[in-house]
């Protein structure tokens, strides 16, 4: 499995979401699913998956499906490919 198919995995079995949901509108201020205990949900399944640990900072402003692959390309996870 990919990462790009890592990560949108996640976000589908977390928000009980299709695929095609994941875009730039998939924000926390669009899903009202996206509460603090999801938020938290999401940054620690993908702490696991990808096995990093994300900095306060990142945690806090992880706001967004795309924000979020950005946020993980300064961990080293590749989405090319």
């Amino acid at each position: 499995m990919s990462n790009n198919e890592k990560y949108m995995h996640i976000f589908e079995e977390i928000f009980e979401v299709e695929p095609s949901a994941m875009d730039d509108s998939f924000t926390f201020e669009q899903i009202d699913k996206w509460d603090s205990l999801t938020h938290l949900t999401l940054i620690s399944e993908l702490e696991e998956a990808f096995d990093i640990v994300f900095e306060t900072h990142d945690i806090l402003h992880f706001g967004s499906y795309m924000n979020g692959k950005k946020i993980l390309k300064r961990y080293g996870v590749n989405f090319e490919g």
